[in-house]
């Protein structure tokens, strides 16, 4: 806990043997009350490298992909009480030892979304960042901030930390299943008023930190141009789209 706040750490996993481990181990345990490892139908050994950590473990019978695995993680993270939910991949691509500064940022109250950035230190070329992608995210990252009308240093990082109130309003299950979920949660907090933050994180590429391709790179990317598009169509009031709705949430 960080000032009476239980901090739960989130991992979406998807054949996360090899690093699992080592990413766990760097987790700072003092603070943190639970991790919680959400594994999407590996095909390795994930989930037994997980329970032989005695973490809590959900498997997916099927794939559900990288949004759905969140949304499972989400939900567990809530019905587990949680206050702050740092969601940390585990292919050790980013810095567990940031666990405790990005949930802190959280408990100021300063911030409802907290993104760790691999931009703001200058190092994610040196970290093994491949060219195409570092310039694709520059691109994206300044067209969402034209959109958006925030200034973010990037918007495409696995290294996050949300308030318990954000996700409890934020419609984050109307999301897309696949990568641009990360996105869409992103449009969805600017849009019901939350307040977003950064903090520096290096980041490491290898062979076994997971990555999408080329092909995947671009859709992914259009995608991205789409959801900001909805959330400056939606704020004129030219259009709506679920994912900005949460009536069914302001229900319960």
């Amino acid at each position: 806990m960080i000032l009476n706040k239980k901090i739960a750490v989130v991992m979406p996993a998807y054949n996360a043997e090899k690093t699992l481990e080592m990413t766990y181990a760097e987790v700072p345990h003092d603070y943190v009350d639970e991790v919680i490892v959400v594994d999407d139908a590996s095909r390795d050994d994930t989930t037994a490298v997980a329970k032989s950590l005695g973490l809590k473990t959900i498997v997916h019978e099927k794939n559900k992909g990288y949004g759905g695995n969140q949304k499972t993680c989400y939900r567990t993270a809530l019905e587990g009480g949680a206050d702050i939910v740092v969601m940390l991949h585990p292919d050790y691509q980013y810095s567990p030892r940031l666990v405790t500064a990005i949930a802190a940022m959280i408990v100021s109250g300063h911030y409802d979304l907290v993104l760790g950035s691999r931009i703001l230190g200058g190092t994610a070329l040196r970290g093994g960042m491949p060219f195409y992608k570092y310039v694709s995210n520059r691109f994206l990252t300044m067209f969402e901030n034209w959109l958006l009308g925030i200034k973010l240093s990037e918007y495409h990082t696995g290294f996050r930390a949300f308030s318990r109130q954000l996700l409890e309003t934020i419609p984050f299950e109307k999301n897309s299943d696949d990568f641009i979920f990360d996105n869409e949660i992103i449009v969805q907090a600017c849009h019901f008023g939350f307040k977003i933050g950064e903090i520096s994180c290096p980041t490491k590429y290898f062979d076994e930190a997971s990555s999408i391709n080329f092909t995947r790179s671009v859709e992914y990317g259009l995608g991205v141009i789409a959801a900001s598009i909805k959330y400056m169509l939606q704020k004129i009031g030219a259009a709506r789209f679920t994912i900005f709705d949460n009536a069914d949430k302001v229900k319960r």
